[in-house]
């Protein structure tokens, strides 16, 4: 391909990385030539989908002409998140995985002369839709490492780098934030809130939110109704298992709502990801029994590691990311030749961290006992 061929194309995408996914299991053993490999990196539930979607989808692929468009409001599964949080149809907008939303709002309020505001080691799409939409991007140093949140969210610098940057269009603000496990007060969100201008878009990422300790879960729909550059979003590739499925979706206000599916793509869930979302939201045991375990085995896990004499970040999510003094790329080697995928978080500038998703019992085990041999090692 020539320089001619390229001519054109927009100077934020060539100058762009590629987000780098967790490795799948099959690609680490080629690589490698491990079996029984297992994947701590990507923040699956390890219980996968409920067997209420299963069964749903198993009938469906019997029944249903999947030769046919699948709807494309989503209207079904519009109802049933309307009715669990209290909110018209049309403040709704589906995505194909939350981060389908992070897509929209770049494509809608990101371009040329604009900023995007988020915090240091925050979920790398924020950057990349930055970046791709030609957009400046206003990082906010985090929060120091010995802060009762080490690299979480600084609210108050949000604000003043806020004041400082009249281009910022849109602040990314992750409650859980990826990759730290971090958290925020429900009054600093408030407070945030309340002080940013209404013509500034604050999209508050809460992939993570089943996972919170219920004293941390913010009020989210009253605000909604007080804040209208608000935007919400969830995803249910986390604590409902069902990643492969790509299915998320945002609260906002109307209008807002409706400049967002005037770009969203036809057709953005297809029609077992839609069904497979409506069980899933009906199956709330399920949710809690994994988000239950979820609690047990990160602190336990937290606990064994610790015990190694290593940092674990405070986390209210699925995972735990884990400092080791010095640089982690070894340890991150050491594991896969153990058959044990895990995050490496040098793209997030945390060279000495890496990211272990909270698995099952068997996992967990798995894993500590492969990182004993990886240390003892080095």
């Amino acid at each position: 391909m020539t320089d001619q061929t390229l001519k054109n194309a927009a100077s934020g995408v060539l100058s762009l990385e590629a987000y780098s996914p967790g490795m799948p299991i099959d690609e680490l053993q080629r690589r490698l030539g491990v079996s029984n490999a297992i994947k701590l990196a990507s923040n699956e539930n390890p219980l996968g989908a409920s067997d209420k979607v299963k069964a749903a989808l198993a009938a469906a692929v019997a029944r249903e002409n999947l030769a046919l468009y699948p709807d494309g409001s989503g209207h079904r599964l519009k109802q049933k998140i309307a009715a669990m949080h209290d909110i018209a149809l049309d403040r709704i907008t589906l995505g194909n995985g939350s981060n389908d939303i992070i897509e929209l709002l770049g494509r809608v309020f990101l371009g040329p002369r604009r900023a995007a505001l988020y915090s240091a080691h925050a979920f790398a799409v924020y950057s990349i839709i930055t970046q791709a939409q030609d957009a400046r991007a206003v990082v906010v140093p985090a929060r120091p490492a010995t802060d009762a949140q080490p690299y979480g969210h600084d609210l108050p610098a949000f604000s003043k780098a806020l004041a400082a940057n009249p281009d910022v269009a849109l602040v990314f603000i992750a409650n859980p934030n990826n990759p730290t496990g971090t958290v925020l007060e429900p009054r600093e969100i408030e407070a945030f809130l309340t002080a940013t201008p209404s013509s500034v878009i604050v999209a508050l990422d809460e992939a993570y939110f089943e996972y919170l300790d219920a004293a941390l879960r913010p009020a989210m729909r009253a605000w909604l109704d007080r804040f209208p550059n608000l935007i919400v979003f969830r995803t249910f590739s986390k604590a409902y298992g069902l990643a492969g499925l790509r299915v998320g979706y945002s609260l906002s206000s109307a209008a807002l709502a409706d400049v967002l599916n005037r770009v969203r793509q036809p057709f953005n869930n297809n029609s077992l990801a839609l069904l497979a979302a409506e069980v899933a939201l009906d199956d709330q045991d399920y949710v809690q029994a994994s988000v239950e375990l979820n609690a047990r085995e990160r602190a336990r896990l937290a606990a064994a590691l610790q015990a190694k004499g290593l940092t674990v970040l405070p986390s209210q999510a699925n995972f735990l990311t884990v400092g080791f003094g010095r640089d982690a790329k070894p340890i991150h080697q050491g594991l896969l030749e153990q058959g044990v995928i895990v995050r490496p978080l040098a793209s997030y500038e945390l060279p000495q961290f890496l990211r272990v998703t909270v698995g099952t019992q068997a996992e967990n085990d798995r894993f500590l006992e492969a990182l004993t041999v990886v240390l003892k090692a080095s």
